[in-house]
């Protein structure tokens, strides 16, 4: 199990063990992050954002798709990235993601 950090919408601290091999977005689905698309990278409610520059060099590099989905974002910052293509592993112990104070779900807008 790994140890996951989230920072909710009210800046409160909560840590998670979770499974490797999970996406963010699964398991942080208990902390309010929708994943509308299920992880098919189509919208983009799974955002979060790393807290921490050396964490986030420390992820695989987005893709050209999740890039698209992010733009799309609501509070996009240079450390944001899709929960749904983050998968949980050793390397990610004890990382901090924190969640955006809202969503914007455009399939259904």
């Amino acid at each position: 199990m790994v140890k996951i950090v989230f920072i909710d919408k009210s800046g409160s601290e909560v840590t998670i063990e979770a499974q490797e091999g999970l996406s963010i977005m699964e398991i942080g689905r208990s902390l309010g992050i929708e994943g509308a698309c299920d992880g098919s990278l189509a919208c983009s409610t799974c955002h979060v954002i790393v807290k921490n520059k050396s964490d986030y060099d420390k992820l695989p590099k987005a893709t050209e798709e999740e890039e698209d989905m992010l733009d799309l974002a609501f509070g996009l910052t240079p450390l944001s990235r899709l929960g749904c293509q983050i998968i949980v592993s050793k390397e990610l112990e004890g990382m901090k993601f924190q969640l955006p104070s809202a969503t914007r779900n455009v399939l259904i807008s």
